[in-house]
C-alpha cells in the first residue's frame, strides 16, 4: 500500500509552549487510521498542522508532494478534506447552501452528490432549507462532514466526530465514516470513543507529550496493556 500522507519531524509551538516533538506517521491510500490520546497531548494540533492552520516545521507529503507551507484552501484543493471539532458552519445559511459551498467548483461531478448526504441523513433533507445555524449540535456536525465530502477529497481528516453527541447521532456518524471508506477514501481520524476506532481503523497510532508512543494495528494495541493504562486510561 503506497503512503498518501506522510509525516516526517512534525514540530509545532504555541507561543514557547513545544506541541508537537519529531512527530512521524503516515495514512495509506483507502486507509482508515486514528489517531488516539488524551486531551492536550497534540492530537488536534497535528491534523491542524497538516492542513496549515498550524505555523509547523517539518516535512508534510500528500500525494508525493511536500505541502508544509501551503495555504489551508491550496492544501484542500489538492484533495484533503478537513472536518473540525468546532463544527465550523455557515449559520446562517442553509443547510443546502452549506453543502454546496464545499464543492470545489459549481459544475463539479464527484464521489458524492447532495442526494448522497440526504440519503445517508435524511434529516439534513428534511432541514434542506433551514438556517444551519438553528440545527442541533449532531445535525451540526453531520452538516459538516457532509460539506467537506462534498469537495470530493482523497483523505478527510476529522477531529472528534462524535464528541457531545447522542448514541443515535453516534451511530449515524459511525455509518457515515463506514461509507467513506466503502468507497476508497482515506481516513485520519481523531477519537476518544475508542469502540468506533477500534471497530473501523486498519491501524491506530497513540499519541503522548506531543509524540507518537505507540503504533500499531487494533489487534496489536488490545494485547498491549501497559500503552492503554499509560497513554489513555485515566
Amino acid at each position: 500500500m503506497s503512503a498518501l500522507l506522510e509525516v516526517e519531524n512534525l514540530n509545532a509551538y504555541y507561543g514557547k509552549s513545544h506541541i508537537l516533538q519529531g512527530v512521524d506517521f503516515h495514512v495509506g491510500e483507502g486507509e482508515i487510521v486514528s489517531l488516539l490520546g488524551r486531551n492536550g497531548v497534540g492530537r488536534s494540533t497535528t491534523i491542524k498542522a497538516i492542513m496549515g492552520d498550524v505555523r509547523s516545521h517539518g516535512s508534510i507529503r500528500f500525494k508525493g508532494r511536500e505541502i508544509a507551507g501551503l495555504k489551508p484552501h491550496q492544501i484542500a484543493r489538492l484533495g484533503l478534506g478537513y472536518v473540525p471539532e468546532n463544527r465550523d458552519i455557515f449559520p446562517g445559511l442553509t443547510v443546502r447552501q452549506n453543502l454546496l459551498l464545499g464543492q470545489k467548483t459549481a459544475r463539479q461531478t464527484g464521489r458524492w452528490s447532495e442526494a448522497d448526504m440526504f440519503r445517508i441523513f435524511p434529516r439534513l433533507e428534511e432541514r434542506a432549507d433551514t438556517a444551519a445555524g438553528v440545527l442541533s449540535g449532531g445535525e451540526q456536525q453531520m452538516l459538516t462532514m457532509c460539506r467537506t465530502l462534498m469537495g470530493d477529497p482523497d483523505l478527510v481528516m476529522i477531529d472528534e466526530p462524535t464528541e457531545g453527541l447522542a448514541p443515535k447521532m453516534v451511530e449515524l456518524v459511525g455509518r457515515l465514516l463506514g461509507e467513506i471508506a466503502g468507497r476508497g477514501i482515506s481516513i485520519l481520524l481523531v477519537e476518544q470513543k475508542l469502540t468506533i476506532a477500534l471497530k473501523i481503523s486498519g491501524r491506530l497510532y497513540v499519541m503522548g507529550h506531543g509524540r507518537i508512543v505507540f503504533a500499531g494495528t487494533p489487534a496489536e494495541f488490545a494485547a498491549n496493556k501497559q500503552v492503554r493504562q499509560e497513554w489513555l486510561e485515566v
